[in-house]
């Protein structure tokens, strides 16, 4: 199972969107794939449509304290499917409770991973859709991953706010999972329209592009990839001849060509 995470510790860059047409793009090209959901906010539960997020009897939070507690899960427990044909762990505000039992926790950086390897035979690709801290349930992502995809929004701040981000990344390289490689920083919200977004654009291949991959596709602004969420559905079926959805596509097709 290929194990990507979608990270920035800026929200509103676009990391729910990124997961969900990400993992259903992958499913749609015969791939079998889990969607977790790492965010207390539920953003990827929700926007594949499973609203009541906070009366579901099982989330992420519950099946890492069965790992904390070494506690035994039957087989797709808490599994939730999607009608696009992926798979979902959703999420809750417990998992905010979950992140201050970690800091105790032996091994605290590797239960997520413990868990994952529990259902690693069933998937050809595992989607984590990361919270917008740096904390300890988003240091269980990274130490499980094997890329990452980091979406970034076309202005000057989201640029400077990926300083932290590499240092964090650099830190779980060295000493929790060596093997951790970044798939790519995916240009998000783009208006092509303006010089500005232009001229960041060619800040951010400049600065970051001759040591990490920036995907040729560029996500455009789009009010069809903010109305998808309220759906519970995919941009492939809410608007599938839009900009948006051939660039997800794009971004697929580079995805599963990085993994050859």
């Amino acid at each position: 199972m290929q194990t990507i995470a979608v990270v920035n510790q800026k929200g509103g860059v676009g990391k729910t969107v990124t997961s969900v047409n990400l993992a259903i793009g992958l499913a749609r090209q015969g791939k079998k794939v889990l969607g977790v959901d790492l965010d207390p906010q539920g953003s990827l539960t929700v926007s594949l449509g499973f609203t009541e997020q906070d009366k579901l009897p099982v989330t992420i939070s519950t099946l890492l304290e069965k790992v904390i507690e070494d506690e035994v899960m039957t087989p797709y427990e808490g599994i939730l499917h999607h009608e696009e044909g992926i798979d979902l762990i959703p999420s809750n505000i417990e998992l905010s409770g979950l992140e201050v039992t970690l800091v105790n926790t032996m091994s605290r950086e590797n239960v997520l991973k413990e868990y994952l390897k529990t259902i690693d035979s069933q998937y050809d690709y595992c989607i984590l859709d990361c919270s917008p801290s740096l904390g300890m349930i988003t240091i269980n992502a990274l130490a499980c991953a094997d890329n990452l995809i980091i979406p970034v929004q076309a202005q000057y701040l989201s640029i400077k706010g990926m300083e932290q981000l590499f240092k964090t990344i650099g830190k779980v390289r060295r000493q929790i999972n060596p093997n951790l490689s970044i798939g790519g920083i995916l240009i998000t919200m783009a208006d092509m329209r303006t010089n500005y977004t232009k001229d960041i654009i060619s800040l951010l291949r400049d600065t970051y592009g001759s040591k990490i991959k920036i995907f040729d596709s560029i996500i455009p602004q789009s009010v069809r990839a903010a109305e998808m969420s309220a759906e519970g559905k995919s941009i492939y079926l809410h608007d599938p001849n839009g900009k948006v959805a051939i660039a997800y596509e794009n971004v697929v097709s580079e995805v599963i060509a990085n993994e050859k």
